[in-house]
């Protein structure tokens, strides 16, 4: 499986990207920088997004990603998420005073609506864009939810964002073909105040966290993909990070691309 990294930050400057990834060129988790990193042609191949939750940094490209789509043509871009998260996204966002309703707009070439929205509930597995894929629901300021994708045997994860949580390594416990995790961590240990009150992680909570993974996951083998740091603390939040030891963490970038 392959996972290639189109933006993971906290927030935004000329080189920092927020929240967005690609599975196997098919599916994206995450919309906070798809058009900027795909071109037309890799935007019309994406089978799906899975919106992790309604905040901002995650959805925004879904307006011009859904532009795009319905100019092209070709087939209906399916948007999954938890019920709630599908629901603030057309009562706030696709609601046609922000954005139009592309749910109810056809494609150029007449292949349906450009858009299809898929309700996922927490913990029961789908079919998307030929992974098979589960919710689970995590701890944030709104509704959101991580993600367990598979497909040929091979399992990624990703957090969301989410402070500490229990229900997400209790699911991750029951994965023996797990991979790789891709997991947030947004504050340094001095902010922990802000960290609590925004659901994000610091290193020193990220890494308490990390005694929940279950031990058939050797936490010095298995790859943990670091992402959402705060652009303003990046330098600081990757000094703590560097001084944990027994962990296999990685401070994603923006065009990194791992196999799996």
């Amino acid at each position: 499986m392959e996972i290639k990294v189109l933006g993971c930050h906290g927030g935004e400057t000329p080189k920092h990207r927020t929240s967005s990834f690609v599975l196997d060129g098919k599916v994206a988790i995450d919309a906070g920088a798809i058009c900027g990193g795909l071109t037309l042609k890799e935007q019309k191949a994406l089978r799906a997004v899975m919106v992790s939750h309604a905040h901002m940094d995650h959805v925004r490209d879904l307006a011009s990603l859904a532009d795009n789509r319905c100019q092209m043509g070709g087939t209906p871009l399916v948007v999954a998420g938890t019920p709630w998260t599908l629901r603030a996204l057309q009562k706030h966002f696709f609601n046609n005073i922000l954005w139009p309703d592309f749910s109810k707009i056809p494609l150029s070439d007449g292949g349906g609506m450009t858009l299809e929205w898929l309700p996922m509930k927490p913990e029961k597995v789908y079919d998307i864009g030929g992974f098979r894929a589960s919710a689970v629901l995590v701890t944030h300021t709104i509704e959101c939810a991580a993600f367990v994708a598979e497909r040929d045997g091979t399992a990624i994860a990703y957090s969301g964002d989410t402070g500490p949580t229990d229900r997400f390594w209790e699911v991750l416990a029951g994965v023996p073909t797990l991979k790789a995790l891709l997991m947030e961590v947004s504050f340094p240990d001095d902010k922990l105040w802000l960290a609590n009150a925004s659901g994000h992680h610091t290193p020193e909570t990220l890494n308490r966290e990390m005694e929940k993974l279950n031990p058939q996951h050797d936490p010095r083998e298995l790859p943990v993909l670091l992402y959402h740091i705060k652009p303003h603390f990046q330098r600081e939040v990757e000094r703590q990070l560097a001084k944990i030891k027994k962990r296999s963490f990685e401070v994603l970038s923006i065009g990194d691309e791992w196999i799996v």
